[in-house]
Order: structure tokens, then C-alpha cells, then sequence
């Protein structure tokens, strides 16, 4: 018999089933998350420059998302240094005291999104923030502050929401690209790492992502995936929840625009957050590194400076600011893709609708 695991709060069951099929579905939305997407009825014909919209899409399509965790080590903090949270979890904007705070603040699940519109294609970046990057060997090198994340395409197909078609996530210095069974897209300048897998969660498909403990590269799962001890997160536009343990494997993580008043973009200038363009402020406090010298400073990008290094034309942060140029790079046909601009605000164009 499937094993049925009663939701916490007692308002949802889950059936888990094996992990090879990994169907995971609730019995609907709640009322708190329908209210959103009522926002997004008239909505669709402002596209992407309606925040109700891009919020709804978004949800969409956000990833069921699966942290590896490690508990050895003082500086993992039990498993708590692989939480994912947002970058002012600790009440403020500073960058070099997050390290400080992982200890002994809420580490509550967020994640950003940002999406960018052209006529033929959504994509959207989904940032996870972690306030430290740590190992448990005197031979790795630590830094405050982290953040990888996953640009997902979606072509749009005359329906509400469109249809995922391709994926490309950031692990450290390099770019991963992955397709979903039955895609209309293949491999372009950049060979294919994998396939983009769902599960099932209030109802519709998401596809999977996974990040590695420590260092936190994030992959399409299973190219990182949960070893022992490990979070499932799942996402909602209202609720964010601190896992109850190092294995909690039903987390809500709380997705946060961007370019809204609580995102990164609108503070891309705050000298206490960031020490240049698209790269967070980090010191070497709160017990960073095993020993001298082995704590990076400035050493976590956000999505406008994220970059990898041998992908040919791609320049940092086009991955968040210009992601069809990249999606014609590292996809075919490329003439798929329109690279023309109806809502792009890391480029100035389009705006809010009321």
C-alpha cells in the first residue's frame, strides 16, 4: 500500500509514492493561494507587465525543489546552512552579517522570480538564496552569501500559461541545459546536460530542480539529488515555513518578485547588499573558513551576474537580462525565438499595469 503522510498544519494529505515515479499531489489549492490568481482574470491580455500575471505564471511553473542537507560539520549548523531563505532573512540589507545570523534567525523558504516576455516565449529565473556557502574541510574555501538558481523557457502557445519546453540551470561557474520529454526544442551551441523531469503538485505538472548541500549547485534532479538527510520544497505565492527538521520533506517556499519592493533588482545599487554590479557584499565575519585565508569575500552573484565562462557569445547576467539571446544559443531551431522585448525591465522595457 502507498504510504499516505498527513500534512502538518492537517489540511492537506499527500500520497508518496516510489521515488522512480515520484508523484506527489495535493488535494487543491488553499483559499489563501486562490486569491492571486483571481487577480490574474484580465490580467493575461497585460502579459508580463501585469505583476498579478507574473505572479500566476510563475507559481506555474515554479519547481518542486529539493535541497540536499548536511548535518556534520559546525558550520553547517546542523543542516540549517542549507536552508533556502531570502537575502534580508535577518531583518536587514546587509550582506556581510548573514553568515553572522544563519545561527540564530528564522531561515524561513523564499525564492526570487523574475520573468521577461518576448511574443514567442516567457522565460523565468528562479533565485535560491542561502546565506552561506560552507564546507567541513580545511581544504575548500567558504564565503558568505549564495545564490543559484534556474532559468526555465516557456513558450507561448495561446493558452494561459503556455508549455515548458527548456530549462538551463547555474551550479557554481557553469550553465546546465535540459529539455523535457516531447520538447519542440534539441541541443544547440550547448550540448544537452539532461532531462527536465516533473512531479505533480496541486494538480498540475513542475518540474524538479536539486541542489547539492554546501556549495549548493542546482541541477535538474537526478542531477543533484536528496543524500540522507534532505528538504523537499514546494511552491506558494503566500506562505513561507522554516523546515521543522533537517529531512522535512513538505516545505512551503513563498515566491518573490523580483522586481517588487521586497526583491534583489530595486537594490541592485545598495552598497551595503552589493559590492559591485550583480555581486553581493561578503566579509569574512561569523566564522567564515576553517582557517585563515580560506573565506572568499564578494564571492556570490546575483542572476545579473551570473556567468559561464566557455559558453561562447553569452555575456554575465544574460542569463536574467537577455535570456532569449542565450535560449537561441543554447537551443535549436533558434530561429524559435523571438529576441525582440515586449517586457524586459532589466532592459527598461515595459512597465506595471495598474
Amino acid at each position: 500500500m502507498v504510504p499516505v503522510r498527513r500534512h502538518r498544519r492537517g489540511v492537506i494529505a499527500r500520497a508518496v509514492v516510489p521515488a522512480a515515479v515520484l508523484l506527489l499531489s495535493a488535494c487543491g489549492a488553499s483559499s489563501l493561494e486562490e486569491e492571486p490568481l483571481r487577480e490574474t482574470q484580465g490580467a493575461l491580455a497585460s502579459g508580463a507587465s501585469s505583476a498579478a500575471f507574473r505572479a500566476a505564471l510563475a507559481k506555474r511553473w515554479a519547481p518542486i525543489h529539493y535541497q540536499d542537507v548536511d548535518v556534520t560539520g559546525s558550520h553547517g549548523l546542523s543542516g540549517r546552512a542549507d536552508y533556502i531563505t531570502r537575502a534580508d532573512f535577518d531583518g536587514d540589507w546587509s550582506g556581510t552579517n548573514n553568515c553572522d545570523n544563519a545561527a540564530s534567525k528564522a531561515l524561513t523558504a523564499h525564492a526570487y522570480q523574475s520573468v521577461v516576455e518576448t511574443s514567442s516565449h516567457w522565460y523565468i529565473v528562479y533565485t535560491f538564496y542561502h546565506p552561506r556557502d560552507w564546507f567541513d574541510s580545511i581544504f575548500d574555501t567558504e564565503h558568505e552569501n549564495d545564490a543559484e538558481g534556474v532559468l526555465l523557457v516557456v513558450e507561448r502557445n495561446g493558452t494561459e500559461f503556455g508549455s515548458l519546453i527548456g530549462a538551463v540551470t547555474v551550479a557554481h561557474k557553469d550553465f546546465f541545459s535540459y529539455v523535457p520529454d516531447g520538447s519542440p526544442i534539441s541541443s544547440g551551441a550547448e550540448s544537452l546536460d539532461g532531462k527536465l523531469s516533473y512531479a505533480v503538485f496541486e494538480g498540475q505538472q513542475h518540474p524538479i530542480t536539486a541542489q547539492e548541500a554546501k556549495g549548493h549547485g542546482l541541477k535538474a534532479w537526478p542531477g543533484y539529488d536528496i543524500d540522507g538527510d534532505g528538504v523537499k520544497y514546494y511552491p506558494s505565492l503566500t506562505t513561507a515555513e522554516e523546515p521543522s527538521s533537517a529531512s522535512d520533506s513538505d516545505v512551503r517556499y513563498k515566491l518573490i518578485d523580483n522586481y517588487g519592493s521586497e526583491g534583489l533588482w530595486p537594490r541592485r545599487d545598495l552598497s551595503t547588499l552589493f559590492a559591485s554590479y550583480g555581486t553581493f557584499r561578503g566579509d569574512t565575519s561569523g566564522g567564515c573558513g576553517y582557517v585563515a585565508g580560506l573565506c572568499g569575500t564578494n564571492s556570490a552573484n546575483a542572476p545579473w551576474g551570473w556567468n559561464d565562462g566557455d559558453d561562447g557569445a553569452i555575456e554575465t547576467g544574460e542569463i536574467a537580462t537577455d535570456p532569449a539571446k542565450l535560449a537561441a544559443h543554447y537551443f535549436s531551431p533558434s530561429s524559435r525565438f523571438s529576441t525582440t522585448y515586449t517586457f524586459n525591465p532589466f532592459k527598461g522595457v515595459g512597465t506595471d499595469a495598474p
